[in-house]
């Protein structure tokens, strides 16, 4: 499955924005689906991440409540619903796939989008 991520921008703190994932190859449903963010100087963390139904999903303590991840099967995108921004949200945001893992650990995802920079002001 190939991943392209798209949606990023600049907004200033308290606003909103939505980042998109869009999958081409294998149907994306057959795939677990996953958020994850690398800000400047830091390791690429666990965002959010959503079953192939999108049933159920898991949150980072850090955005819980004001992220939201969802995933349109007909149109094979997942999204990331990004309100009440803070500037520590600010990096670049990855979307990844696996048809196997349904974790927090970036490094048991296979398949990875090419980012999208999120950038938040004060």
């Amino acid at each position: 499955v190939q991943l392209q991520a798209s949606g990023g921008g600049l907004v200033q703190a308290g606003g909103s924005l939505r980042v998109s994932c869009a999958a081409s190859g294998r149907t994306s449903s057959t795939y677990f689906m996953a958020w994850f963010r690398q800000g400047p100087g830091k390791e690429r963390e666990f965002v959010a991440r959503i079953s192939r139904t999108g049933s159920s999903s898991y949150y980072a303590d850090s955005v819980k409540g004001r992220f939201t991840i969802s995933r349109d099967i007909a149109k094979n995108t997942v999204y990331l619903q990004m309100t009440g921004l803070k500037p520590e949200d600010t990096a670049v945001y990855y979307c990844a796939a696996s048809s196997s893992y349904f974790g927090p650990s970036p490094n048991q995802y296979p398949n990875w989008g090419q980012g999208t920079q999120v950038t938040v002001s004060s």
